[in-house]
């Protein structure tokens, strides 16, 4: 369970950045690549992974499981997806609406990035919650969690910039992105129902 946990956040770390970098290609063709886009689009990030650790926090003080683990990523993977339908439009409509390009990057990312961002949040503070077992391992524990699911993220971070971007188009990465996600929480899943099956 240690390993399947760890290599959760890994992913979790990984699909978070790699969404972060493919947000400064969705948002230029209409606000362009300049250091407002992508104040914005790291201003959206960060607030919405702040709330997303209080809420992963919060929830795992109540009876915390692997299936719920689990479901976050799969609402992670549900929210992920409608990106790849809805953004053009949603940023059509504010880039006619929002003549400051520094403000309408700004809202655009807050309607695309917000909801997905904070659910995938969640993943650190309960791979945490799911590992600690004693009070004095808690330090040791999200130590290595956080190098772990910050490991994802450099390697998110390198692989969608060096190569996705040139490989794939944006939709087919956030397709690829969605079924990496869905395919954790099966592997999730099918793990909570062992134990449970071998009584």
């Amino acid at each position: 369970m240690v390993l399947l946990i760890h290599i959760l956040a890994f992913c979790g770390g990984f699909v978070i950045m790699s969404m972060e970098l493919l947000g400064g290609r969705i948002l230029a063709p209409y606000f362009g690549s300049g250091v407002y886009v992508w104040g914005s689009i790291i201003t959206v990030f960060m607030l919405s992974l702040s709330l997303g650790y209080l809420l992963g926090g919060r929830l795992s003080v109540n009876n915390p499981s692997l299936q719920r683990f689990a479901a976050i990523f799969a609402l992670g993977a549900v929210l992920l997806y409608p990106l790849i339908l809805f953004a053009e439009p949603v940023m059509e409509f504010i880039f006619l609406r929002i003549e400051d390009p520094r403000y309408g990057s700004l809202m655009a990312s807050a309607f695309l990035f917000i909801l997905p961002t904070v659910i995938l949040g969640m993943i650190s503070p309960y791979s945490v919650r799911l590992l600690v077992t004693k009070v004095e391992e808690s330090g040791q524990v999200a130590g290595t969690l956080y190098f772990v699911s910050t490991l994802g993220s450099a390697i998110g971070t390198l692989m969608t910039s060096f190569y996705f971007i040139l490989w794939f188009e944006v939709n087919t990465v956030l397709t690829l992105l969605t079924v990496v996600l869905l395919m954790v929480a099966g592997v999730a899943m099918l793990a909570a129902r062992r134990p449970s099956e071998s009584r």
